[in-house]
């Protein structure tokens, strides 16, 4: 498989397993698509991370194999593309991309896809695509730019040039920096503490948060307004609220 998982206590992790560098061609796509609807029909499965080897996330695409393509082939090949990063992004349970070595390409636009994104100090980002006499095409000019803004992004694709982890939290690519060897264990912990939230809230949550930056503020309102609302026929908001009333705030356990 050029994609494990593993699933224990409510977290899931996506293991990249394609040496020496990851690279992420057709075959780890639809994999990724694949685990990303099972994992969101999985009931088990509250929060996920993703992960790659010590020394490399994922260096990009697969070139060679690009290389070999037409201009037909990438036409028809280019929206399963899209698809299998944007199936992870759709996730609706909290995910973190725990990233050491090289996030590159297709690399970094799956790190984008991720809710929070924990760094090695010896990362590195970056969008080289333009250097390929190309653009980013998995969701790159579009979750870079929503995410640091039109400016920044337009640096970072048009130059193709690499970012470290320090200018990478600098500029908001990254949530956290931390030695390589912690940054599973960091990242697994943010994972397994959202796990143990209310399920349908962070779910909630995460589509009005995604979906209203699609839109604009009034509807966006008006779908915070609907989850809002509906919130109040869940078990969860009965528990968290008689635990706030019993027991004050922070300590309510929710199944």
């Amino acid at each position: 498989m050029t994609v494990l998982l593993d699933v224990g206590e409510g977290v899931a992790t996506l293991t990249l397993d394609r040496p020496p560098m990851n690279a992420l061609d057709t075959a780890v796509q639809d994999r990724l698509r694949e685990l990303a609807g099972e994992l969101t029909r999985r009931e088990d499965v509250r929060a996920v991370v993703i992960r790659g080897s010590e020394k490399v996330f994922a260096a990009g695409a697969d070139i060679k194999e690009m290389r070999a393509m037409s201009h037909k082939d990438m036409v028809l090949r280019s929206r399963a593309l899209q698809e299998s990063f944007t199936a992870v992004a759709r996730v609706p349970k909290p995910v973190v991309a725990a990233v050491t070595g090289y996030a590159l390409g297709g690399g970094c636009e799956l790190a984008l896809c991720a809710d929070h994104r924990v760094a090695a100090a010896n990362a590195k980002f970056g969008q080289p695509e333009i250097l390929l006499g190309l653009i980013p095409g998995a969701g790159g000019t579009q979750r870079l730019a929503r995410l640091i803004g039109p400016s920044r992004a337009k640096d970072l694709i048009f130059t193709g040039r690499q970012v470290r982890a320090e200018e990478a939290l600098r500029i908001g690519l990254v949530d956290q920096v931390v030695p390589a060897e912690e940054v599973f264990a960091t990242a697994h912990a943010w994972a397994a503490k959202l796990a143990q939230g209310p399920a349908l809230a962070l779910r909630a949550a995460k589509e009005a948060v995604d979906s209203g930056l699609e839109t604009d503020i009034d509807t966006g309102l008006a779908l915070e307004r609907t989850w809002f609302a509906g919130l109040f026929a869940t078990e969860d908001r009965e528990t968290g609220m008689r635990s706030f009333v019993e027991d004050g705030p922070g300590k309510a356990h929710f199944g």
